[in-house]
């Protein structure tokens, strides 16, 4: 359950960022709200899983699923431009977390 409650941890990070930029700088009552909500219970999933897992492999991970996660949500949903190269440090990024997963001993 703990790697679960880290994965659940990182969407409900995307789902706050994302939720942050439709508030329009909190002035959305209904999306404000949802941004509270999720940063919550993202925290309180991180806080379940760091019960089991060392702050220096749980951390990173969560943060890199949600930069990961609001990056696409940019993308499709938002219409974001980015780069190749921007695109090509997205890739680096993707391999640190997998590579982060895998050599944890946890």
């Amino acid at each position: 359950m703990t790697w679960f409650y880290l994965l659940l941890a990182g969407l409900l990070e995307v789902v706050w960022s994302s939720t942050m930029k439709l508030s329009e700088g909190f002035t959305r009552l209904s999306y404000s709200l949802e941004t509270i909500v999720a940063m919550i219970f993202s925290s309180v999933f991180l806080s379940l899983a760091l019960r089991h897992l060392p702050l220096s492999i749980a951390y990173p991970l969560w943060t890199g699923i949600g930069a990961v996660g609001a990056i696409l949500v940019g993308v499709i949903f938002f219409k974001d431009q980015l780069s190749p190269m921007t695109w090509f440090f997205v890739a680096l990024l993707i391999i640190g977390i997998i590579g982060i997963k895998m050599t944890s001993s946890h």
